[in-house]
């Protein structure tokens, strides 16, 4: 198996909805099969997708799928892109759960879920640089 993830799949009671606090973040759909919303990242795809169809697709019931313990980060560039972000989201419907602030290993974080409480950590670590030309991230940097 390669290194990479492909596709993150999101569950979503409402995923209309969901894919509107997205879209309000900015992300733009691309074109899908019907009952799936996908959003193309920078070499990945983050889909929403039924609750109730997701846990039909695994062959379980839909109340074991729970929440998992883990979170989807977004870097940024700056400290100040950090608490931007973290306020748009909130503007779209985002539950903060930690505002942004300085952290012990020198970088700027905060946490927010979405309306379906997925967590999304949004940092910025001056030990890895974004690539300029896009955005892209590796955990030392470019």
């Amino acid at each position: 198996m390669d290194h990479r993830i492909s596709l993150i799949t999101l569950a979503a009671r409402d995923p209309e909805a969901l894919a509107g606090f997205y879209e309000a973040l900015g992300w733009q759909r691309v074109e899908t099969v019907p009952g799936m919303v996908v959003f193309d990242l920078l070499g990945q795809a983050i889909g929403i997708y039924s609750r109730d169809a997701l846990a039909e697709d695994m062959g379980v019931e839909p109340e074991t799928l729970g929440h998992g313990a883990m979170t989807l980060a977004h870097n940024v560039g700056s400290a100040e892109e950090v608490d931007a972000l973290m306020a748009r989201a909130e503007a779209a419907g985002a539950k903060i759960l930690r505002p942004g602030g300085g952290v012990h290993w020198g970088g700027h974080i905060g946490y927010f879920s979405d309306p379906e409480g997925h967590v999304w950590e949004i940092a910025h670590n001056p030990f890895s640089p974004l690539r300029a030309e896009d955005g892209a991230f590796r955990w030392r940097g470019y």
